[in-house]
């Protein structure tokens, strides 16, 4: 769907990055881990990015988490105030979760966004989650806390990964993992999948 919505709080959730929340339209159904589209005229010209639902559930509004990467566009959202309009399609993507036993979600840099609302939604739906999270300087650690108190299992590094996957790969009946990075983090955690003989397929969402 393509919709015009408004924007209900920009707050910093780390070092170099923001949520920005949005008012979700009409019939809006996204997931955590589907992604949608957002654009704007930044500096006289139309700019659109992708950025995945962070929230739980989009239940009257949802969140994106925007990492702050010295372009335009990012600066343009985080300079954004309630009230706020921006242009909004989506939701895309088919790798979210969808209610799996055991989700085991390997996350870097701003893929922690999905991460946290994947751990939410397992742990709402009285399912299990297993975060492994990697960067040198960690966003949404309230969420990643309160995660590991209501029983989640969370480690979060800025070194090697292959550890904590193989601690978090139980190989239980309805685990799934999922990976949310960019690419050279995706390639890491496929491998650390791998290696933990992990034999399901993974929904992997590749940031470029």
């Amino acid at each position: 769907m393509d919709a015009t919505v408004a924007v209900r709080s920009v707050a910093e959730v780390g070092p170099d990055t923001v949520a920005v929340t949005l008012d979700s339209p009409a019939e809006f159904d996204g997931r955590p881990g589907q992604f949608v589209k957002l654009t704007a005229v930044v500096d006289d010209e139309e700019v659109s990015r992708f950025y995945t639902i962070s929230s739980p559930d989009t239940d009257g509004e949802f969140e994106t988490t925007v990492g702050l990467d010295g372009g335009d566009f990012s600066a343009y959202l985080a300079a954004l105030e309630a009230g706020d309009e921006i242009e909004m399609a989506g939701p895309f993507g088919d790798d979210y979760y969808r209610g799996e036993a055991r989700a085991v979600v390997l996350a870097g840099g701003p893929g922690v966004g999905p991460a946290v609302a994947i751990g939410e939604a397992a742990l709402a739906a009285g399912n299990e989650a297993a975060v492994v999270y990697r960067d040198d300087a960690p966003a949404h650690t309230e969420r990643l806390d309160a995660l590991a108190e209501r029983g989640a299992s969370v480690v979060v590094t800025d070194g090697d990964i292959a550890d904590a996957v193989a601690e978090a790969i139980t190989g239980a009946d309805g685990e799934q993992a999922f990976v949310y990075g960019f690419a050279d983090f995706v390639d890491t955690a496929t491998a650390a999948l791998s290696a933990a003989g992990y034999a399901g397929d993974a929904k992997v969402e590749n940031f470029g």
